[in-house]
């Protein structure tokens, strides 16, 4: 009964469409990450021009 459901062309799909989902969580979450790390430095870099200290960072 199950002879159909457990063919190589069934599970080779199954394991595509689980490492698809696997890679658009991975990216979402990546996305997420570089989101929140690009608005920290943006405050960061406004905090250290706004005290005068932004000319001390060599090459800047």
């Amino acid at each position: 009964m199950l002879e159909p459901f457990t063919g190589s062309t069934v599970l080779l799909a199954l394991a595509a469409l689980a490492a698809f989902a696997v890679a658009v969580i991975a990216i979402r979450i990546a996305i997420k990450l570089a989101v929140r790390v690009g608005i920290i430095a943006a405050i960061v870099l406004a905090a250290l021009y706004a005290t005068g200290t932004l000319e001390l960072l060599p090459g800047v």
